[in-house]
């Protein structure tokens, strides 16, 4: 498993870390195979989106504060950050990517961002990796 460290410096955003999950199967070696990449917080979440246009994931930062108001006089959680908690578990804790000829195999406008709900913070993703023989 590799662990990557993300910074966070908003708070919600949405960071782009196919790159580093790139890295991290490159110095694996593995050439086929599958990638799972994990995020262990509970206000915090992982999706594969659109790279190509920035507006996107401001779009959908919006649609996510549409849907779930930070703030809410029926939140009962005594820490404030119910809507955080909302979010992450609606884009989810896990993404899977299948590894062909040693590359992440997403479509030509995809990329992995982790999405940051209750920031800016320090984060941990986690990063596995299995061969297919």
């Amino acid at each position: 498993m590799t662990e990557l460290t993300v910074a966070t410096l908003q708070p919600a955003q949405f960071i782009d870390i196919t790159g580093a999950v790139q890295r991290a199967i490159s110095a694996t070696g593995v050439t086929d195979g599958v990638c799972t990449v994990f995020v262990p917080h509970t206000t915090a979440g992982i999706t594969i989106q659109e790279n190509a246009d920035p507006d996107v994931v401001t779009d959908m930062l919006y649609a996510l504060d549409q849907v779930v108001p930070l703030r809410n006089s029926h939140y009962r959680h005594a820490e404030g950050n119910s809507a955080a908690h909302v979010k992450a578990s609606l884009l989810g804790s896990s993404v899977t990517a299948l590894i062909k000829a040693g590359r992440l195999q997403l479509g030509t406008w995809q990329a992995l961002y982790f999405c940051e709900f209750d920031g800016p913070r320090t984060r941990q993703v986690w990063v596995t990796i299995q061969c297919s023989r």
